[in-house]
């Protein structure tokens, strides 16, 4: 979810992690390791900072400054955490999903509008825009289909093939 603060969501606090206050952070990102590079993560909107994190199983364990035991560890669990935008440093053509939603998708070939994007499904070959406009379209976000995604002029060209 994008948020004026330049916070996105990025995870879940899924569990605890032993009993030194350790938590486990389910990551809404390609890959776990992603989120152990960021010094803070936001809680309720607050910056905590991350003394340590590692992946672990699909997820990642955090040491959080001022959790100290199991017992301040479960207070935060089931809440979703942030990262600041401002701090991630993506590879070159990786997006946030939550820049891509409302995107206006223009077809390749014809330069006509398709619509917006209105969804991304994370699955786990390769992530499908969904996009709605006359019509609804599920596009695979590969590059044979998606040919150009530009934020700053607010569009996503694809291109079509019969039966999409």
């Amino acid at each position: 979810m994008k948020d004026k603060s330049g916070l996105i969501e990025s995870g879940k606090i899924v569990n605890t992690h032993g009993i030194k206050g350790e938590v486990r952070l389910q990551p809404w990102a390609d890959s776990p390791g992603f989120l152990t590079g960021f010094e803070n993560i936001y809680i309720d909107g607050k910056p905590v900072k991350v003394l340590a994190a590692n992946v672990h199983k699909g997820c990642v364990t955090a040491t959080l400054e001022g959790v100290n035991d199991i017992d301040s560890a479960i207070k935060l669990k089931g809440k979703v955490f942030c990262i600041n935008k401002s701090d991630a440093i993506l590879e070159e053509g990786k997006f946030f999903i939550a820049d891509l939603i409302g995107l206006q998708a223009i077809d390749a070939d014809t330069s006509e509008s398709l619509g917006h994007v209105a969804d991304i499904l994370t699955l786990p070959s390769n992530n499908v825009y969904v996009l709605k406009g006359e019509r609804e379209i599920l596009v695979p976000a590969v590059p044979e289909f998606i040919i150009e995604t530009d934020l700053s002029k607010g569009f996503v060209r694809v291109h079509l093939i019969e039966g999409l």
